[in-house]
């Protein structure tokens, strides 16, 4: 077994370019992921192949070189830019006689250091478990022998049993406390829908200033710094927009290419605020080469937790690095906000999000045939204060039915208090289902 520095650890980076993956790997994302971490990279290691070695990955030449480079740089961990298996981990480990790392293993770390608050920190350490429950099997003889002494001789629980079991009494514990974590925070939602305010979330890919224009639109003080993944914990904060209208606004995780699949599970509840979001602020980094590319990976996290559906607002952000780049708006074919082309850091274009955002949210009317019962009458009277009552009736059960037509955000509150769709008589002469943005393009 070997030492396992906590700090300041020298690394040898290894990248290799595979003919047979189609979705490479960045090795400069790679090394910001690395100096996020803490880690000081002293080698950079790439080779080509056409499709991984089964034993040591990269191929036995290029691993001794790696090994060697290891020696003379007497570095302390040796990280991967690629998904390791556990049988792969484990036989670089003991070649190389020090800790190897793969990108998962990576970011689960990055995670790990972020994480302060007490949700945060559960789910941080349940996706590192669930990491872990398949490399215990890391190349240290000591897990696979009995356990010794007076009573524990012959046949027992060997000790890497014991560690698998132990883990699994763990994941189990923290899976419970995480949904207790998920009811106090589902109240807290329910709390903010009764409150009638629109919810805005932001997302985008990690370092592309969120954070910087959550703070800049509500005067909070979310940590900002120039690394991946600078801010875990989500915070909500009241946004105050033009004409009195006010709205929640979200910061939220920074999304990655290749994002692990057990920290989607983990912070599934963290994101729930981006599924339930009335619009998306969808930040794109304006001076990454890579921004397209970006822009799609946030996307496929978005798949994955359900939320590709939620009405979308690009916003190009960082414009003060590029040249001859003005704020402003960019429209559909019906006029609507697509892209709004902004600098977070030295506040060009704010005005124009904040009228984007009222533009999106309010743009728009929903004409709908409602049915409702004779003891629904407080609702009845709220669709006449909210909106206006173009046809009313009475049908032989006693059942109001009435054509209504509200403001786009008048019907997302009341849709989300009181359940309009539920009331929805299908099949009248209409039935306009209202789209508040259509997909960015």
């Amino acid at each position: 077994m070997f030492e396992r520095p906590q700090k300041g650890e020298r690394a040898v980076l290894v990248h290799l370019e595979l003919y047979s993956d189609l979705n490479r790997e960045d090795l400069r994302e790679f090394r910001e992921l690395v100096i996020s971490a803490g880690a000081e990279p002293v080698v950079t290691i790439t080779g080509s192949r056409t499709s991984p070695h089964s034993r040591y990955f990269v191929g036995t030449g290029k691993a001794e070189e790696v090994r060697v480079c290891v020696e003379r740089e007497q570095a302390d961990v040796v990280l991967f830019n690629h998904a390791l298996s556990p049988v792969q981990e484990r036989n670089l480990e003991q070649l190389f006689q020090c800790r190897v790392l793969d990108r998962t293993g990576l970011i689960l770390d990055i995670f790990a250091q972020r994480a302060r608050t007490h949700e945060g920190k559960l789910q941080v350490e349940l996706a590192q478990l669930q990491h872990l429950s398949t490399r215990l099997v890391r190349g240290w003889t000591h897990l696979e022998r009995q356990k010794g002494g007076i009573g524990l001789r012959g046949p027992g629980e060997t000790q890497l049993e014991t560690d698998r079991r132990l883990l699994g009494d763990r994941i189990r514990t923290l899976n419970k406390r995480l949904a207790k974590v998920r009811r106090q925070r589902e109240q807290g939602r329910r709390a903010r829908k009764r409150a009638e305010r629109a919810i805005v979330s932001l997302v985008g890919y990690t370092n592309a200033g969120k954070s910087t224009l959550f703070n800049v639109l509500t005067h909070a003080d979310v940590m900002v710094a120039d690394q991946l993944f600078a801010t875990l914990d989500p915070t909500l904060r009241r946004l105050d927009l033009a004409g009195g209208q006010s709205v929640l606004l979200a910061d939220t995780v920074g999304f990655i290419r290749h994002l692990p699949h057990d920290l989607v599970e983990a912070f599934r509840s963290t994101l729930q605020e981006t599924r339930d979001a009335d619009l998306l602020l969808h930040v794109v980094d304006a001076a990454s080469e890579e921004r397209a590319e970006q822009r799609d990976q946030v996307n496929k996290v978005l798949e994955d937790i359900d939320a590709q559906d939620r009405p979308q607002l690009l916003v190009y952000n960082k414009i003060d690095q590029l040249p001859d780049v003005a704020p402003r708006i960019e429209r559909d074919g019906e006029g609507r906000p697509l892209r709004v082309w902004i600098s977070a850091l030295n506040g060009q274009g704010l005005d124009l999000l904040g009228s984007a955002i009222v533009e999106v949210l309010d743009r728009g009317r929903v004409i709908q045939h409602l049915q409702l019962s004779a003891a629904e009458g407080r609702l009845r009277a709220q669709l006449y204060e909210r909106g206006q009552i173009l046809q009313e009736s009475v049908d032989h059960e006693g059942n109001w039915l009435l054509k209504v037509e509200l403001p786009a955000g008048e019907w997302r509150i009341l849709d989300r208090q009181e359940n309009l769709s539920e009331h929805i008589i299908m099949g009248i002469d209409q039935n306009p289902h209202l789209a508040v943005m259509s997909e960015a393009q």
